[in-house]
């Protein structure tokens, strides 16, 4: 069931989720303009049992009468309804939301409010590791030289509107914007740390046309249908869910434009000499991120992934990025970052012995000797998928 006001917000109940969800503008001029959505509400809250969501993750503005008049339905099913829970799920994208809503449970014991953080980034606080950031300009640098050749074939040409879904440190999109000169590009995060880092670096190098945006890939403000070329790179590998963010980036694309993805095969990051110790750190990587609900397997599923989601077109290459691609010591700090979060957070909070961690971070050092070796090789393997959203 749904009610539409028109261009301005949209009410639904999903019976099966025992769920009431709102979303876009609500700026009433009157509580008679929410009458319809009320009633669904109150008519839902009567039908279900045990907990009914409120979800409110996509509402981008909301007025003090559209608040009074959904805080009053709600305190009243409370009243009437003493053995249902109610929860309230709002996002910490919008900060309004929080203030306003975080109160609410301050009224009756029955009201729960969920401040949603986005429960797809199980692995968010690793890679917001301080120490993390900045070798990650590092991996793009390294990464960039086969992509920039790439992109083209991926459909990227100058002047479109592009959007960097899940830009971390926003190193990606300025590449974009110097080598491709988009006419709008946006790069969005859930990353405080990244964003504040990639707004200071493009305020350093006086970049002022990327819009950096702080907000849940998995439930993205932007309006459907939009841009012309989506990027999400290394990112559908740390969501447990990777098919929510690729719903997400198939509504935003344009009808036959292009969403890219980049994904690894950590198991099959290799080197030599000492290949057999590498080859066994680097499977028990991928064993460490499934234990956090992430899989960092996932390169070469890409392609299937982007049928599935119901794109078309879908085109598919693979690239290694060594030690030969610029300064081995630049891949040594690669390796070490990935040590430093791996082994001695990553591990340790998974409970692992000191004795696995001691063999574990053996296997990171001889990748180093490896990448360091004037006669070593050196390599980690990333897919780069696109497909095109049907006209």
């Amino acid at each position: 069931m749904s009610n539409h006001f028109p261009n301005r917000f949209t009410a639904q109940f999903d019976a099966n989720n025992q769920e009431f969800s709102l979303s876009g503008v609500l700026r009433p001029h009157s509580v008679a303009e929410l009458a319809d959505d009320l009633a669904l509400l109150r008519t839902g809250i009567e039908t279900v049992n045990g907990i009914c969501y409120i979800n409110l993750k996509r509402v981008t503005h909301m007025n003090n009468t559209a608040f009074r008049a959904l805080t009053h339905v709600l305190l009243d099913a409370t009243r009437s309804r003493p053995d249902l829970k109610l929860t309230v799920v709002a996002s910490s994208v919008v900060t309004w939301a929080s203030r306003l809503f975080r109160h609410l449970s301050d009224l009756s014991p029955n009201i729960t409010v969920d401040i949603y953080d986005s429960a797809f980034y199980p692995g968010q606080t690793f890679v917001e590791n301080q120490s993390f950031i900045p070798i990650l300009r590092t991996q793009t640098k390294m990464t960039w030289r086969h992509e920039r050749e790439m992109l083209p074939r991926h459909g990227l040409r100058e002047g479109m509107n592009i959007a960097d879904i899940c830009c971390g440190i926003g190193d990606f999109a300025m590449l974009l914007r110097k080598d491709f000169k988009p006419a709008r590009i946006v790069a969005l995060d859930h990353s405080i740390p990244s964003l504040d880092y990639a707004r200071k670096v493009a305020e350093d190098f006086d970049v002022q046309d990327i819009e950096y945006t702080y907000g849940d890939a998995s439930q993205m403000l932007f309006e459907s249908d939009q841009f012309d070329f989506v990027t999400c790179r290394h990112s559908l590998q740390i969501f447990d869910r990777p098919d929510v963010l690729l719903r997400e980036l198939y509504r935003i694309c344009k009808p036959g434009g292009r969403v890219y993805i980049t994904n690894e095969k950590n198991s099959h990051c290799l080197g030599e000499p000492r290949a057999e110790s590498i080859q066994w750190t680097y499977t028990e990587v991928a064993k460490l991120f499934a234990h956090f609900d992430m899989d960092v397997e996932m390169g070469p599923k890409g392609r299937r992934m982007l049928l599935d989601a119901g794109f078309t077109d879908v085109r598919m290459e693979s690239f290694m990025v060594t030690n030969l691609d610029g300064d081995p010591q630049d891949f040594a700090d690669i390796i070490t970052a990935w040590q430093n979060v791996y082994a001695d957070e990553m591990a340790i909070r998974r409970g692992d012995a000191p004795e696995f961690i001691e063999k574990f971070k053996q296997g990171f050092a001889d990748h180093i000797f490896a990448a360091l070796h004037p006669r070593g090789y050196a390599g980690w393997p990333i897919w780069a998928t696109s497909g095109q959203k049907p006209l």
